[in-house]
């Protein structure tokens, strides 16, 4: 081979060598670019997947909680624990309630005072025990079955008024109207359901109820934490029963 094929030769090579690497290239491109839309695709329907699948098992845990809730309720009431006796405070004779609510209480009575209307405490903490007489020897003069007595008593265990938070409430003059719905006529009551809230009292049994009767005199306090946490699973279940 003499000089000149050599060089030739030694010219060739490189071309060559450039030329396959420049067309190596093209095609890792080109097949980046076909690939790239397809793994997009895939990670959009795996991220559908998983923010379905979150969904659903956040609503089947909500779904689980508000079972669970319902199976422990009795007659369309929810079990409330008995409140320590280290925790009440008479109000008025024959008239304890919890700690937490006797202040708001007590100004809210002065409050409608002055506003003319004279608030009367009729019933507050009751016992498991006076609940149970309440519901089983009382309620049986009226010869009803167990259904009927809790559309107008809750049984033992299962009683707001059990917890200390809970109040019964008319007015000082219309006394026919204690324990009646009737009460709702009254200017205690229309005070009440205008003002209440401003002191944490909720009416309880409301005229959406199905499952208890309408009570306008049965208020609870709702201005704690532990409060809160007494009555969660009733204004949960209430919540859920309005939708």
């Amino acid at each position: 081979m003499d000089r000149k094929e050599r060089e030739n030769e030694a010219f060739d090579i490189p071309v060559a060598e450039r030329k396959y690497l420049k067309k190596t290239s093209l095609n890792f491109n080109q097949i980046i670019i076909l690939i790239l839309p397809i793994f997009l695709f895939l990670f959009s329907i795996a991220g559908l997947r998983l923010n379905r699948n979150t969904k659903l098992t956040t609503a089947e845990n909500i779904k689980i909680q508000n079972s669970e809730d319902f199976d422990q309720s009795i007659l369309g009431h929810l079990p409330y624990n008995e409140i320590s006796k280290e925790n009440l405070v008479v109000i008025e004779p024959n008239i304890e309630v919890h700690i937490d609510m006797r202040e708001s209480l007590l100004r809210m009575r002065e409050d409608a005072k002055k506003d003319g209307v004279l608030l009367v405490f009729l019933s507050g903490f009751r016992s498991i025990n006076l609940q149970e007489e309440i519901f089983y020897s009382l309620k049986s003069v009226r010869n009803q079955v167990a259904a009927e007595r809790a559309r107008v008593s809750a049984p033992p265990g299962y009683s707001e008024h059990s917890t200390g938070f809970a109040i019964d409430i008319g007015d000082f003059y219309k006394r026919e109207t204690d324990f009646e719905v009737e009460f709702e006529n009254t200017d205690a009551f229309i005070w009440l359901k205008k003002n209440a809230a401003k002191y944490h009292f909720k009416l309880s049994f409301n005229k959406n109820n199905k499952n208890v009767d309408y009570e306008p005199w049965h208020w609870r306090y709702e201005g704690s934490i532990e409060a809160l946490k007494v009555f969660e699973a009733s204004n949960r279940k209430s919540k859920n029963t309005n939708k």
